[in-house]
């Protein structure tokens, strides 16, 4: 499930004028404290993502998930569906929201949808 290209992983070069730190260095420790929230973006390209998408939102961690290439695979698109909506609606009592045509936003327990009048 790659969310960042590998090849660009190094240091920065003098005179860039813009640094995409997530291409960078995409593996980076990020410090928590109590009440953060990390924000996860990954391309679910087939099946084998759905794993690390779990541990982040069983990690209390927010997931906008991309799938456009998975919409052109029919069947594998409903099992990593299916499995990501039983982990989440199910086992942890979080959120699956649809955001548009192609992306999926986990929400983990801690996170609540508010009614507004």
């Amino acid at each position: 499930m790659p969310s960042a290209s590998k090849s660009l992983a190094g240091g920065i070069e003098a005179g860039e004028d813009y640094h995409d730190l997530g291409m960078k260095y995409p593996d980076a420790p990020v410090p928590r404290g109590v009440g953060d929230v990390i924000v996860h973006r990954a391309i679910l390209d087939d099946f084998t993502g759905v794993s690390s998408l779990m541990d982040w939102i069983s990690d209390g961690d927010l997931v906008i998930v991309e799938m456009t290439d998975l919409l052109k695979k029919d069947m594998e698109l409903h099992l990593a569906v299916d499995r990501i909506q039983d982990f989440v609606e199910r086992d942890l009592s979080g959120q699956v929201i649809r955001l548009g045509q192609s992306r999926l936003l986990l929400l983990p327990p801690a996170f609540e949808s508010a009614r507004i009048e």
